[in-house]
């Protein structure tokens, strides 16, 4: 996997690229979708729980990717091995993340919780090292690491405290982008050798992931009888095209521009997530939350290797 850290269903097609920019459009909405999913999240929670807002949109997402598979002609995996594997990649990509940024903005902002998501290239070059032990580091991995954690504490102000932020909130955002991190050399090693359709492998990830947190809704899911127009919207914006249809588009993208641009989608959200946050909900940002972004994306940038520091012949620890 190395420097690349696209989802899942960007990575099971081996389609060639194709000269042609447009693919811009489709990488802006992207961008901009999974951007304002934070924001989508907090006005969710206006009339959802944290287990209502993971469930709407995981089962929203669910039937907008199990409908496009079926206007496509693609049929689900049959494998209940794959099924199983998909399971795992469902609690470390939608469930637990989604109950628990959910959690978390019941307490802070939607700008941190996506600054904070930026952290994700980073978790995910830690969690290949860990899996794929037998490589040695290098040190352009090590060295982005240590940038990236410096970033971090940046963003969340280390040297004042955590201000208003509970710390309970901070930890279960790391958590969250760790479990990120962690999905994506899983679904390499578990998901990928299977090679179908991403829109397959895609929708039955989310299938599941919408049937495990069902009895969690039905238990605790509403917050209170008050369906208003913006929330509710919201939450249809959430399901339907951040986890439906923004996964299509991913694939579209890595299909026309190539993966590195595909994965090059995870530094635009922050910047989406900061702005729609002041514009629209008026939330506040301090100078170092977005210092700190960008300190984080320049080590995961040079944990990918992006940014060349030393020569591949002295690259070893």
């Amino acid at each position: 996997m190395g420097r690349r850290f696209e989802p899942v269903w960007a990575h099971v097609s081996g389609l060639k690229k194709k000269k042609s920019n447009s693919w811009l459009p489709i990488y802006l909405a992207l961008g901009f979708v999974w951007g304002c999913s934070f924001i989508f999240i907090k006005l969710g929670l206006e009339f959802l729980t944290p287990f209502g807002v993971a469930f709407g949109r995981c089962a929203l997402g669910a039937l907008t990717l199990l409908g496009w598979a079926r206007y496509k002609g693609i049929a689900l995996p049959k494998s209940k091995f794959l099924w199983a594997h998909l399971w795992v990649v469902s609690m470390l990509l939608n469930v637990i993340p989604g109950v628990l940024f959910a959690l978390a903005e019941t307490e802070v902002t939607s700008i941190l919780a996506g600054i904070i998501n930026a952290v994700t290239p980073l978790m995910t070059l830690i969690a290949i090292m860990l899996v794929t032990r037998e490589e040695k580091p290098k040190f352009y991995q090590v060295f982005g690491i240590a940038i990236g954690f410096i970033g971090v504490l940046i963003v969340l102000g280390a040297w004042k405290g955590l201000g208003e932020n509970p710390l309970w909130a901070i930890l279960v955002l790391l958590f969250s982008v760790t479990c990120y991190g962690f999905s994506f050399p899983y679904s390499r090693r578990f998901v990928i050798p299977h090679k179908l359709p991403s829109e397959s492998v895609a929708a039955a990830q989310v299938t599941t992931g919408a049937i495990t947190l069902l009895p969690f809704y039905l238990f605790d899911g509403i917050a209170q009888d008050n369906y208003q127009p913006g929330p509710v919207f919201a939450m249809l914006a959430l399901g339907i095209f951040g986890s439906g249809f923004a996964y299509i588009w991913n694939f579209k993208v890595m299909e026309l521009a190539g993966s590195a641009i595909a994965s090059s989608v995870t530094y635009l959200t922050p910047v989406v997530a900061v702005l729609v946050g002041i514009l629209f909900l008026q939330e506040s940002i301090y100078w170092y939350e977005p210092v700190g972004a960008l300190i984080v994306l320049l080590g995961a940038a040079i944990g990918q290797n992006r940014i060349k520091l030393i020569s591949r012949s002295s690259n070893h620890l």
